[in-house]
């Protein structure tokens, strides 16, 4: 957020109603709507993002703010998302003031949500690497059973491509190796417990 001595301040002489005495914004322009000034940029882009199963229930799910406090708030919002999408063929819906970016795979429902005034594109390319990067943990078995048996592996995907709101990758080759990277680091891999000792 600017701080207000970086405003445009009024030349000496003009008078005491055009300096702003502070607040949260910027003042308006002669003849600008006060409603209509752009938002600040901000990293935090991404409100939530969840997987539901083709009943709607939850199967995992990060929220990034505090839109939906508490557990019961997420899981009604969840359900309204669901029953909104489910039955449509788009990969994009506008509710409750949100942007909401989703796809279905089998018997999956991936959702990647932003505020109403984030670009589309930008959260369209994080469940596509959400998608791409589950493809791969999941050896392209991005379905249900195969999600519940590798929630861990799931949980660190999502992990890698958003922290706290702010995308951190939208490339899923990038995700994959720093996931299978940190896999490596717990020292239980297939190829470690194949080997046996020596």
């Amino acid at each position: 957020m600017q701080r207000p001595e970086a405003w445009p301040r009024p030349h000496p002489g003009e008078g005491a109603a055009a300096a702003p005495t502070g607040g949260p914004a910027p003042p308006a322009r002669a003849g600008e709507p006060a409603g209509l000034r752009l938002q600040e940029p901000s990293l935090y882009t991404i409100k939530a993002v969840f997987i539901l199963d083709n009943d709607g229930h939850r199967l995992l799910a990060k929220y990034y703010d505090d839109t939906f406090p508490s557990m019961k708030e997420q899981m009604a919002f969840e359900k309204n998302v669901f029953n909104k999408t489910s039955r449509t063929d788009s990969e994009i819906a506008f509710f409750g003031g949100m942007t909401i970016v989703y796809k279905s795979s089998i018997d999956l429902f991936l959702y990647v949500v932003g505020s109403s005034y984030e670009n589309e594109l930008m959260l369209m390319s994080v469940l596509t690497c959400l998608f791409e990067s589950l493809n791969h943990v999941l050896r392209k078995n991005v379905e249900k059973r195969w999600l519940l048996e590798n929630m861990d592996g799931a949980f660190l995907v999502v992990d890698e491509i958003v922290d706290g709101g702010v995308i951190l990758e939208s490339d899923p080759q990038q995700v994959i190796q720093k996931v299978n990277f940190r896999a490596d680091d717990s020292g239980l891999t297939e190829h470690s417990v194949a080997q046996g000792p020596h």
